[in-house]
């Protein structure tokens, strides 16, 4: 990567490197990215447009059709990708409550597995006899293009409430399929190679089966003595409890990796075990993990933008039609028939999940496998694939609403359970305070009604001695106790300073109007 700031060779001959004045220039580009990234979300909320095509124009334009920002490295981008992957597989296993896909998980598996195999047949099949590359390239096509994005569907699914078990078969669909596929495109894409010969549609089989089982143990297997340990070793800090705890979910992809299985679905069942155990401080882990997984999203799209040459686009436009029209029409429906009817899902729910099977970061990242690999005549693989999930990026969310709706699986006029960490307080207009009743705190004695908090403020839970209860207004608060306050976000900064008045006046604190 030679981005324009660099500098040239110092004066003794040595390379500059990367220097102050380069460290500047980064910082002031990747706070902009941010910011701008930021911003995006929203744009992105009323549009209905998934934020992935925004970060891709961001690296487009920052690339060298527009600021001129110089990338090609196909080899830093995989290595970069797979990273990226990593921590979005983690964020989205600790998000995801067990109870909301336990339903869904074999049907999940079948359609991550057997449906991604049907995937690859139909596309390959299109490919070879209506563009006429050959079975291999065909192949190899279809199966980068096979895995569905998680971050892309639940972008547009975020206002279309859905019954449980259709967003917990996305959740988790997309949480498994990510393993085979990366599989199935490293054994292709080595088939492809000049040095490479084909291998055996049941070695490739017995290969994935052993390396998805030794992932699968190996993530368990971590996720449950991590959170052995990480309870052991809390600590106060809940910032500090939250990074160890990512830190064990990434553990499970070196773990897992290095013993020759599938590290990407071991990093995803060790944060789903970690996000399910019921560890302290997890509030702070999940926006923590949330977070960490925003970040991740950004930087891989972006990146993926500024690898990508719009000079090439054209010539891939009508290849990417046809390809992207096969996954859609022919292969995503086929897939999801032959896995979910054996489960008895209706032909309603089966429908929305054929349109619902969105492609984003991960095809785009796997199309530069063959390249690394050393597969000739296939440069061209990384434009189509980029193509075709902007153009049927922009077909598909929009839309995703409105199919909810037509298929009568809209639940908006139902009662929704809701988990309290996955509603933004933000969108209430209200904001939650945790407050420690220290030992010098006069708050210890006080009843709750003597707090005397703003209106609207009120005291939602005492954790007292391990356990937890919603307080009434005639109970006594005593030093220890933790606090949660909810309150309006207008009343914010005077809910805190009543509080602080109390803690050093006592229940006779001038009450102060502000």
């Amino acid at each position: 990567m030679t981005p324009r700031w660099a500098l040239p060779a110092a004066s003794d001959g040595a390379s500059a490197g990367f220097t102050l004045d380069d460290l500047a220039s980064a910082l002031l580009v990747g706070s902009l990215v941010l910011v701008v990234a930021v911003v995006a979300v929203r744009l992105s909320l009323r549009s209905g447009l998934p934020s992935l095509l925004i970060y891709l124009g961001i690296g487009l334009v920052l690339g060298e059709s527009g600021i001129g920002i110089r990338y090609d490295s196909e080899q830093l981008t995989q290595v970069l990708g797979y990273a990226a992957l990593v921590l979005i597989l983690v964020e989205g296993g600790i998000t995801t409550q067990w109870s909301g896909i336990r339903r869904s998980v074999a049907p999940a598996a079948v359609l991550s597995t057997v449906g991604v195999a049907v995937s690859v047949v139909v596309v390959g099949v299109v490919a070879r006899f209506v563009l006429g590359w050959s079975w291999e390239v065909s192949f190899l096509i279809g199966a980068v293009v096979a895995s569905t994005d998680a971050a892309a569907v639940f972008s547009v699914l975020r206002r279309v409430p859905l019954p449980r078990r259709v967003s917990g078969m996305l959740e988790a669909e997309s949480g498994f399929n990510d393993a085979p596929v990366v599989l199935l495109v490293t054994a292709l894409a080595g088939a492809v190679a000049p040095s490479g010969e084909p291998e055996p549609w049941w070695h490739i089989l017995l290969v994935a089966v052993a390396e998805l089982a030794g992932g699968t143990v190996v993530g368990l297997a971590v996720g449950w003595l991590g959170a052995r340990l990480l309870r052991v070793v809390a600590t106060a800090s809940s910032a500090l409890f939250a990074i160890g705890t990512l830190a064990v979910a990434v553990l499970a992809y070196g773990a897992a990796d290095s013993v020759h299985t599938s590290g990407f679905i071991a990093c995803y069942l060790a944060a789903l075990v970690l996000g399910n155990v019921q560890l302290p401080h997890r509030p702070s882990v999940v926006g923590f993990a949330t977070a960490v997984g925003w970040l991740a999203q950004i930087g891989l799209f972006v990146l993926l933008g500024l690898l990508a040459s719009p000079s090439g686009f054209a010539d891939q436009v009508v290849p990417a039609l046809v390809i992207g029209a096969a996954v859609l029409l022919l292969a995503r429906p086929l897939s999801v028939v032959v896995s979910l009817t054996p489960f008895g899902m209706g032909w309603r729910t089966q429908a929305f999940l054929s349109w619902a099977g969105l492609r984003g970061a991960v095809p785009v990242v796997l199309a530069t496998v063959p390249v690394t690999t050393g597969a000739s005549g296939v440069t061209w693989m990384f434009e189509l694939v980029f193509v075709l999930v902007v153009v049927f990026t922009v077909i598909q969310a929009p839309t995703l609403p409105w199919m909810a709706r037509r298929l009568g699986l809209d639940t908006s006029h139902q009662t929704l359970d809701l988990a309290v960490e996955a509603t933004p307080l933000a969108d209430l207009g209200a904001e939650l305070l945790e407050v420690d009743v220290g030992p010098e705190s006069r708050i210890g004695g006080v009843r709750v009604f003597e707090l005397r908090l703003p209106r609207g403020a009120n005291v939602a839970l005492v954790v007292r001695e391990g356990g937890s209860f919603v307080p009434r207004d005639s109970d006594m608060l005593r030093h220890g106790d933790q606090l949660l306050v909810v309150t309006p976000s207008a009343a914010r900064e005077a809910t805190e300073k009543r509080l602080y008045l109390v803690s050093r006046g006592g229940r006779l604190a001038e009450w102060t109007d502000t």
